[in-house]
C-alpha cells in the first residue's frame, strides 16, 4: 500500500486521470492525500469534486482557500457570476450532496510525522495547538448552514497570533493561515497580499517555513497553494503546488520514499 499526496488541482480532472495513470494508483490498496483547492479556475471542478468523492476512504483532502470560496457562493455569503469554473458546480443538480461533503473536509490531517495541510501552519504554533485549532474549525464548518454562519471565518487577518489567540478573530486567523499565508516577517505576522516567489517580496518577509525557530520543524509538513513557489522540497518541508492550471504540471510525493511523479498540464 502506497500513500501519495498531490497538489493542487483546481479542477484540472484529465492531468489529475493522467497522473494517476501514471503511479498506478490502485483504490483498494493506494490512498490520494489531496492538498487542498480541488476546484476553481481549471474547466472541470464539477467532476474533479465527484471523482474525488467518490473515492471514499481511499482519498483525503484537505479544505483549501477556493474549496472555501465555493462555500462562500453557496451561502450567498459572496455574490455569485464572478467565477465561472465555479458555475457548474454552483448549478449542479448534486451541490447540496457536494457542499455537505465539502464541509466535512478536515483543515489539517496528520499521520505519524506527515501533516498534511493546504497553506501552512504558523511558525510559533506547536502540532498540539494546530491540531486543536484544526478540529474546533472543523467542527464549526461542518454545522455552517447559512452565511451568518461562515462570515465570521471568512476574510482578511494581519498580526501576530498572539494579538489574537484569545480573541473572537482566533478561528479566522487560523483558516487563513491553514489556507492563505505564504510570507510572514520573524515575528510571526502574516502578510496575505504577496504571492510571489520567494526571493521576490519585501526584504522584511520571508516564506512561513523559514522562520527562525519554526515550532514544528521536527515534522514532514506537505501543502500546496503556492504556484510561484511550485515543486520545492527541503527538509520536512514538501511544496506540491506546481502550477497545473497554469499550464505547468500536476505532481504527486510518494510518501513512502519521496519520489515524485508528475505530468503536463
Amino acid at each position: 500500500m502506497s500513500i501519495y499526496a498531490i497538489g493542487d488541482v483546481q479542477g484540472c480532472y484529465e492531468p489529475l486521470q493522467l497522473l494517476l495513470q501514471k503511479i498506478n494508483f490502485k483504490p483498494a490498496n493506494d490512498s490520494l492525500w489531496f492538498a487542498g483547492d480541488l476546484v476553481n479556475r481549471g474547466p472541470d471542478s464539477l467532476k474533479t469534486l465527484r471523482f474525488v468523492k467518490s473515492l471514499g476512504k481511499s482519498a483525503v483532502t484537505v479544505l483549501g482557500n477556493h474549496d472555501i470560496h465555493l462555500m462562500a457562493l453557496y451561502y450567498g455569503l459572496r455574490p455569485r457570476g464572478k467565477d465561472p469554473t465555479l458555475e457548474q458546480v454552483l448549478n449542479a443538480p448534486d451541490i447540496d450532496e457536494l457542499i455537505q461533503w465539502l464541509q466535512q473536509q478536515p483543515m489539517l490531517h496528520k499521520q505519524g510525522n506527515n501533516v498534511l495541510v493546504h497553506a501552512g501552519l504558523h511558525p510559533h504554533w506547536s502540532i498540539e495547538t494546530a491540531l486543536q485549532l484544526a478540529n474546533e474549525l472543523q467542527q464549526v464548518i461542518s454545522t455552517v448552514d447559512d452565511q451568518s454562519a461562515l462570515a465570521p471565518l471568512y476574510g482578511p487577518s494581519d498580526g501576530e497570533w498572539a494579538t489574537v489567540e484569545h480573541t473572537d478573530l482566533r478561528l479566522r486567523y487560523a483558516v487563513n493561515c491553514f489556507t492563505r499565508m505564504r510570507f510572514c516577517n520573524q515575528r510571526g505576522e502574516l502578510d496575505l497580499k504577496q504571492s510571489c516567489a520567494p526571493g521576490e517580496q519585501p526584504a522584511h518577509l520571508t516564506p512561513w517555513f523559514n522562520v527562525e525557530g519554526r515550532s514544528t520543524s521536527n515534522l514532514c509538513i506537505i501543502f500546496g497553494h503556492w504556484a510561484a513557489l511550485g515543486l520545492h522540497q527541503q527538509p520536512g518541508i514538501h511544496a506540491l503546488d506546481s502550477g497545473c492550471v497554469w499550464g505547468n504540471s500536476l505532481t504527486a510525493m510518494r510518501l513512502d520514499d519521496l519520489e515524485i511523479f508528475s505530468v503536463n498540464c
